[in-house]
């Protein structure tokens, strides 16, 4: 049975290719179709990765089982192993009679129409329209918590939230040590790979944050990580505080901030963000005069500037890799802030549903392209004379959503109240009535069930009946004896012969 399992694994592979190619054949329009497609490939080539891995072994045949097989069918009697096979296959099939046979041509085949199922639906948020603009307002929040950081609005937080060096955005060195800062960068880092992940998912992003490690070490080893150079530490404060002290101001090193003079500077020392930076300065110093004479430096301080410093480096490279992304979404929060909350509800819904417009335009532009009479009617629009899916909003003008059956008609429904009140004027509809033995087809307006219009019909001739006079009892008869009756008692009574 190993060959078969082998024949049927190869069989799988061949159809797992076969839907990638005919999903790859095609090129959707809309963001969400390419990106469902690139998303359903990229579950179809997984799936031809385990499948793989499930066939290596069977070709290694470490146990000798698949040797053992094929000398027992090239040894033995042939056919004894197939009756055995079949044998097996009979008595499968007698144990489990009612067990549904799958059509596995249809397993991998692309869907298409309403049964379509969309991936993507609940992996973006609306603000992220299916990839095409970043969702960061979680992580602005996070910032905002931060301590000693600037208060920036949405939109600035846009343009620095990969700058991390101070005065843009970033904060001290010495608060980049937190708890609190190392979390919020494990929650940036975190967020901009999953954005990647969901919008490149063809992409072997794996290899390519490999690369990033691999070039974050490098660096590191060298000392050449921006804003965590140690060899430069000292000169980079010292030259600051050339730049930024006056004749009557005194810098703070360990804070990195200039007072007017020397009392504000005393009264500055005294106060614990002083006495951190201080601490976290010293460490910083004593870690560089170690490593420029080959001392011990401190191992713990140095990894924990080591793990900042990656995830810096990796945010640094995703927002770089995703630059159009960044820039398209700085536009589009621009252009929302200038919209009303009617309007931003409108754009979204527009987003999951393309109007009919739209899809009419790019109906047209396919057609033009293929040169083909296709119609592209996913709303399953009503057809004008021209052929082509009338416009969305004369669709919803008459309620052509409204179905209306008719029971008389043989179950047929109008689509809208206009259709279905012209209807009962119509030919079909009188002539279906007068087979009913209904002729007063006038009353019958709005009746739909046969049931009702021939309890109608009842009710109407009963009525009729008793209004109806009968002329034989308005003439009067005379007979020989002078008695006076109605005309018919006088002819049934001659009848008989009884005057």
């Amino acid at each position: 049975m190993l060959f078969e399992e082998q024949r049927y694994i190869h069989e799988d592979l061949e159809r797992l290719e076969q839907g990638i190619a005919d999903r790859m054949g095609e090129e959707p329009k809309h963001i969400r179709d390419r990106l469902n497609r690139d998303h359903e490939v990229s579950q179809l080539l997984d799936q031809i990765q385990q499948q793989s891995a499930e066939l290596l072994p069977l070709y290694e045949d470490k146990a000798g089982l698949r040797s053992k097989e094929m000398l027992q069918i090239g040894s033995g009697d042939a056919f004894e192993e197939f009756y055995r096979q079949v044998a097996s296959i009979r008595e499968h099939h007698s144990r489990y009679q009612n067990e549904q046979a799958e059509n596995s041509e249809q397993w991998y085949r692309p869907r298409k129409g309403d049964d379509h199922p969309y991936i993507v639906e609940s992996m973006f948020s609306g603000e992220e329209a299916y990839g095409r603009f970043f969702d960061m307002h979680t992580c602005h929040e996070s910032y905002l918590n931060l301590p000693n950081v600037k208060r920036l609005a949405y939109m600035q937080y846009l343009d620095v939230f990969a700058n991390f060096q101070p005065g843009y955005g970033g904060v001290k060195r010495a608060d980049k040590l937190t708890d609190v800062y190392f979390k919020y960068l494990g929650e940036l880092m975190e967020y901009l790979e999953s954005f990647m992940r969901r919008t490149r998912p063809l992409e072997n992003l794996d290899k390519v944050f490999g690369s990033w490690d691999k070039d974050f070490e490098e660096a590191w080893e060298k000392d050449q990580v921006e804003g965590w150079q140690r060899e430069k530490l000292s000169a980079k404060n010292n030259a600051s505080a050339k730049a930024l002290s006056t004749a009557e101001a005194v810098w703070c090193e360990a804070c990195e901030k200039d007072f007017k003079n020397e009392n504000v500077y005393k009264g500055h020392i005294g106060g614990r963000k002083h006495t951190k930076a201080a601490e976290v300065l010293a460490q910083l110093h004593d870690s560089s005069n170690g490593a420029a004479s080959g001392g011990h430096v401190s191992l713990a301080f140095r990894l924990k500037e080591r793990a900042v410093a990656e995830r810096e480096f990796r945010v640094k490279k995703l927002a770089s890799a995703m630059s159009t992304v960044r820039d398209d979404t700085r536009v589009n929060v621009e252009r929302r802030q200038g919209m009303t909350e009617r309007e931003r509800a409108q754009e979204l819904e527009n987003l999951y549903n393309l109007t009919s417009e739209q899809q009419n335009k790019e109906a047209e532009d396919e057609e033009d392209e293929d040169g083909d009479d296709k119609i592209y009617n996913p709303l399953k629009l009503p057809l004008a004379w021209d052929g082509k899916p009338i416009p969305f909003w004369l669709y919803r003008l008459h309620g052509l959503g409204q179905e209306f059956p008719c029971e008389i008609c043989g179950n047929f429904v109008y689509r809208g109240r206009r259709a279905f009140d012209k209807h009962f004027n119509e030919t079909n509809h009188i002539t279906n009535l007068k087979r009913l033995g209904i002729t007063n087809t006038h009353l019958f307006r709005d009746i739909t069930a046969i049931e009702e219009a021939m309890k109608l019909w009842d009710k109407i001739q009963r009525d009729a009946k008793k209004g109806t006079i009968d002329d034989g009892a308005i003439v009067q008869m005379e007979d020989a004896e002078g008695n006076v009756m109605p005309e018919k008692v006088y002819l049934d009574l001659q009848k008989q012969g009884l005057l």
